[in-house]
């Protein structure tokens, strides 16, 4: 027999509240070792006695048999003498000063439990908040690690003995799951309806909430990042009345579906997106419609995509289940937004939902078990495109994020080098901020577009938590250079408060990081940058930009040709103007068959010309977001727009995938050039072609102009990867477009897969590059 001798471990990554230490003592016990694990707030410490050849086998199967929620980043094992120990134990947790670790998502409900909700013999049957270690809420219940239970919003619920039992008991899954709790001990939920004739709560809250929903009623429920606004989504009147309600004109409300085959009822599934839709993640994914489905039409106006998620908590299970509900009619698809007015940060407590929600909804699910931080539904869509490979079958599907919240956020993105502490603030509009210790960038959940008050506390209150969770205490500050954000203003004020180091970044420049980070690329790339706005280093708007550079700085090789923004944001919201202005600064006539012309009376137009003519409140822009307002304007698709992006989307919705003609935009002179496209889409526009076709030909030739001046700029520069980022490359006509043709020429091109493209992975390029810079 050999000689003991002992190990100790250190494991860091996604290790607490994932059922990383019950998994280590099992594992430990079943191969006869001795000695302890423990978490700390620097992640998880084990030691261990015993023969070399079985703690080399322990030490193998503790990185191939992990937990599967769990994510190790880093493990270490250093051998020392045996320590004689005579038992092994789960010791209790233990704070470090200043260290830190990730913390695990919120997770969907797991099968285990799926299966013990609907089991009659099981004494968390149809229990709404059932959980276990491996699943159940994280993020959104966590004060302060390290993550056990008086430090998460569980802990005005003392554990029953049964819950006890099961808490204490390394072989049970429920083994320091920290939400674990059952109908005798845990939190409750109940209705409230306007007239409040009577109290109903359980099985019987959720039967009426169903009842209202399928007689046309709105309701709001509480989940696990917050509430929803739900209605029946088909059913016409009910879509329309929330829309009222909320304020919300067109832009598309997210859908909840009970199960897979719901989902194929209504939308075209592929094996990725019904993957997608089932991870533990459940985000919204964004499916084709099928023109047969009973959606109605108000759930997403002018578009053939449905933003569509599955049941992923308990209570969602048991409102769609049949065998509470067996005696009503099957529960339609449910519209499910957040639980706000149009722009606001989504309500998370019982008081303030109350107070903001009251005319919003007829009725209210609640429950009792407090949420420490909002955190909305993530939304992704599945993106097939040519991998570039010359081979039968060369199509690649990626997940292609458009917001990383719930399931998601905190997770980090680990980083091509170490980093100081750093504040990253983010943008204006679909606001997220980013922290970073170590190699990793922390994204926060989604804040939202910084326009109010509201959003702006919502945004404080999760840097302060961000802050105490991941032990940091921000060395420098990095913003977008946009003096006027809500976000940069609180950079400035804070930073001259703390006397700390303020890096402006540039709008695009920050964009082509955030791709360059999540790749760990660090060599200088193409990056061609499309989105809306962005303040420019020259004061105007940029948003059509090519640029070469790495995280230290950039260079802007070629742009969109500039062109007037009459009124700005008037512009913005009424895409006619930019439409008119495009026109005037190119000499060309306002042509009065055109929809944009048409839109503005004969006064209007005399005094929009005075003002192109003076440049009163005129800016110019490289935009390539407003470029495609205008031809979507031009081509007679909107005129106005009530929410981001609307035309841009609605115009996308309607090319041809079959039509192979295009515009041609032009890069002769070194610039992206407008005249050649605008010319021969007003003429088609005239002559009676089909919006389809036009809107093929502009995403045609875009596509083509990218391809030619990247390869351009690569001649010139020698620089082959090229990489895409800001939020014009969500419109999957012309990524896909645009990828193919740039990979037939060579090209390495990286797209973003793990932070959005639009301004919601902002942040995590604003902190790699002031990382790069404060190092100098």
């Amino acid at each position: 027999m050999e000689p003991e001798t002992g190990v100790r471990i250190h494991i860091t990554g996604i290790v607490q509240g994932v059922g990383f230490r019950p998994f280590v003592y099992n594992l430990a016990t079943r191969l006869g070792l001795k000695g302890w694990v423990k978490n700390t707030s620097a992640g998880v410490e084990v030691e261990v006695d015993g023969e070399k050849d079985i703690l080399d086998i322990f030490i193998q199967k503790l990185q191939d048999e992990a937990p599967t929620l769990s994510r190790i980043d880093e493990f270490s094992a250093s051998f020392r003498p045996a320590n004689g120990f005579s038992s092994f134990d789960i010791r209790h947790s233990e704070s470090v000063d200043g260290a830190f670790q990730p913390i695990s998502p919120d997770v969907s409900i797991c099968p285990d439990c799926l299966r013990e909700l609907f089991d009659p013999s099981d004494r968390r049957y149809h229990y709404p908040f059932i959980n276990c270690t491996n699943c159940g809420p994280r993020f959104t219940i966590i004060k302060d690690i390290p993550y056990d239970r008086p430090k998460t919003t569980m802990a005005g619920f003392p554990l029953c003995p049964d819950c006890e039992r099961e808490y204490t008991d390394p072989t049970n899954r429920r083994f320091h799951a920290q939400p674990v709790a059952c109908p005798v001990c845990g939190p409750q939920i109940w209705l409230e309806t306007k007239d409040e004739k009577e109290k109903k709560d359980g099985d019987e809250a959720i039967l009426e909430i169903r009842n209202l929903l399928t007689k046309g009623n709105i309701v709001a429920i509480k989940g696990l990042g917050g509430f929803h606004l739900a209605c029946d989504a088909t059913n016409e009147k009910a879509v329309t009345e929330l829309r009222t309600r909320k304020l919300r004109v067109d832009k598309p409300f997210a859908l909840m579906m009970p199960d897979i085959e719901t989902i194929e009822q209504h939308c075209f599934l592929n094996d990725a997106e019904r993957e997608l839709l089932q991870s533990t993640a459940r985000p919204i994914v964004l499916l084709k419609k099928r023109p047969e489905s009973t959606i109605v039409e108000e759930v997403s106006p002018k578009q053939g995509w449905l933003g569509v998620m599955l049941p992923y908590t308990p209570l969602h299970h048991l409102l769609f289940a049949d065998s509470i509900h067996h005696s009503l009619p099957i529960l339609p698809p449910l519209v499910l937004t957040s639980g706000n007015l149009s722009e606001e940060p989504i309500a998370t407590d019982n008081d303030e939902a109350r107070k903001r929600l009251s005319k919003l909804a007829d009725a209210f699910l609640m429950h009792d078990r407090d949420i420490h931080i909002r955190c909305d539904d993530s939304v992704a869509r599945v993106f097939t495109h040519h991998s570039g490979l010359d081979t039968a079958d060369d199509h690649q599907k990626t997940i292609y994020p458009i917001r990383r919240s719930r399931g998601y956020s905190p997770f980090p993105v680990k980083l091509p080098f170490d980093v100081p502490q750093l504040l990253a603030t983010g943008s204006e509009l679909k606001n997220t901020f980013c922290i970073t210790n170590g190699n990793y960038a922390f994204l926060s959940h989604h804040i939202g577009d910084m326009e109010n008050y509201e959003t702006l506390r919502s945004f404080e209150q999760g840097v302060e938590h961000f802050e105490r969770l991941f032990r940091v205490k921000p060395e420098a500050i990095a913003c977008d250079m946009h003096p006027n954000y809500l976000a940069s203003i609180y950079a400035n004020e804070r930073a001259e408060r703390e006397n700390l180091p303020l890096f402006d970044i540039q709008h695009h420049h920050a964009h082509i990081a955030a791709c360059m980070a999540e790749h760990g690329l660090n060599e200088p790339v193409i990056g061609v940058s499309f989105d809306g706005t962005g303040y420019g280093e020259d004061g105007a708007i940029w948003g059509g930009e090519f640029l070469v550079g790495d995280y230290k700085s950039f260079q802007r090789a070629s742009h969109l040709e500039y062109f007037p923004l009459p009124g700005g944001d008037a512009a913005i919201r009424k895409p006619a103007r930019t439409a008119l202005a495009l026109l005037w600064s190119l000499g060309l006539e306002w042509d009065t068959r055109l929809d944009s012309v048409a839109e503005f009376n004969a006064k209007d137009l005399v005094v929009l010309q005075a003002q192109l003519e003076r440049r009163i409140n005129t800016p110019m822009t490289s935009s390539m977001g407003r470029l495609f307002d205008a031809a979507a304007a031009l081509a007679g698709v909107r005129q106005k727009v009530n929410y981001e992006g609307q035309a841009a989307i609605e115009f996308e919705a309607l090319a041809d995938p079959a039509e192979a003609g295009m515009y041609s935009f032009g890069v002769a002179s070194g610039l992206v050039g407008v005249r050649g496209v605008v010319e021969a889409l007003v003429k088609d526009a005239a002559t009676g072609i089909s919006i389809q076709k036009i809107s093929a030909r502009f995403h045609n030739g875009l596509a083509e102009a990218v391809r030619e001046m990247v390869a351009k700029i690569s001649a010139e520069t020698g620089i082959r990867p090229v990489v895409l980022s800001g939020g014009v490359w969500q419109n999957i006509t012309l990524l896909g477009r645009t990828l193919s043709l740039l990979r037939k020429d060579g090209f390495e091109v990286y797209i973003h897969r793990e932070v959005p493209t639009n301004d919601g992975g902002l942040s995590l390029g604003q902190a790699a590059i002031a990382a790069t810079r404060l190092r100098g």
